[in-house]
């Protein structure tokens, strides 16, 4: 026993105050996280179709090109796209706009339609992508769903 004292003198642990503290924090942030998971099955599913808009994401068709600050946009699915987000790529950064803060037609695009909007891009911009939003229902009414990346149209500007 007195080999142990001479090995580890002075050794002192946490104050109690400290561990209750940390505790106390541990406890509220694991309740946080299972909060924010339960959350995520209370969510209503979107349906568009039918399906669930996730799914139907995959079915849009459009095409576009970028021309002298023109983007010109066409529906080439059966699939009603909502409104649209514009991913402005440049070196090292990126920003997202909404097309329906520009001439983004109100009722959207549907099925072979074409819109033309108008949007000045900086020189340095090497990029852009269009993510196609849809609109379905939910139990809490109608609802807009933005698609993933990979569901969108990538428009190389260099």
């Amino acid at each position: 026993m007195s080999q142990l004292i001479k090995i580890f003198p002075k050794k002192k642990g946490v104050s109690p105050v400290i561990a209750t503290v940390l505790l106390i924090a541990m406890v509220i942030v694991i309740g946080l996280i299972i909060f924010l998971w339960f959350r995520g099955f209370n969510e209503s599913a979107i349906i568009k179709l039918g399906k669930n808009v996730e799914l139907v994401c995959n079915d849009v068709v459009f095409s576009a090109t970028y021309d002298s600050s023109t983007l010109s946009i066409i529906n080439d699915g059966t699939v009603s796209i909502f409104n649209m987000n514009l991913k402005i790529l440049k070196a090292g950064s990126h920003e997202t706009k909404n097309l329906g803060d520009y001439d983004w037609p109100e009722t959207g695009l549907d099925q072979g339609e074409v819109t033309s909007i108008n949007i000045n891009l900086d020189d340095d911009v090497e990029e852009i992508v269009l993510i196609p939003i849809l609109a379905g229902k939910s139990e809490k009414g109608n609802r807009a769903f933005v698609c993933k990346e990979q569901n969108g149209i990538e428009i190389s500007l260099i």
